[in-house]
């Protein structure tokens, strides 16, 4: 028997549907990047099989958040959203806009929905530090 777990907020529920929507996104837009002809097929792979891994960890981070109620979760993945955001501007100065691109903006809005939602309405208290 595991006790009581308590319900949880509305405003937590939509945190976990946007991030996790988020993170989908992120996932569907790998293979649309542009792979340059000289990298080795080693890296590419390699490359994958990392990005496999955030997003696994990034999934879990979110419901560590939500439903292990960790404040510090919620954190690490603002910090990342910011990261992010830095990388989304680089990329788009560099090799502008394309579809793989316009995901990520998607992607990241919707990071950002979610977060907010974590922050206000009946989420304020879920949180613990």
């Amino acid at each position: 028997m595991k006790g009581f777990e308590p319900v949880v907020p509305e405003n937590v529920r939509r945190f976990e549907i946007c991030l996790y929507a988020s993170l989908l996104l992120d996932t569907l837009s790998f293979p649309l990047r542009p792979i340059p002809e000289d990298v080795p097929q080693i890296n590419v792979a390699a490359s994958a099989i990392f990005s496999a891994g955030l997003i696994l960890l990034f999934c879990h981070l979110v419901w560590v958040a939500a439903h292990q109620r960790r404040n510090w979760a919620r954190l690490v993945l603002m910090v990342s959203l910011g990261l992010s955001i830095l990388t989304l501007t680089s990329v788009l100065r560099h090799d502008g806009w394309s579809l793989a691109s316009m995901i990520d903006i998607c992607s990241a809005v919707l990071t950002a929905l979610g977060i907010y939602q974590s922050f206000t309405g009946d989420a304020e208290g879920w949180f613990q530090s």
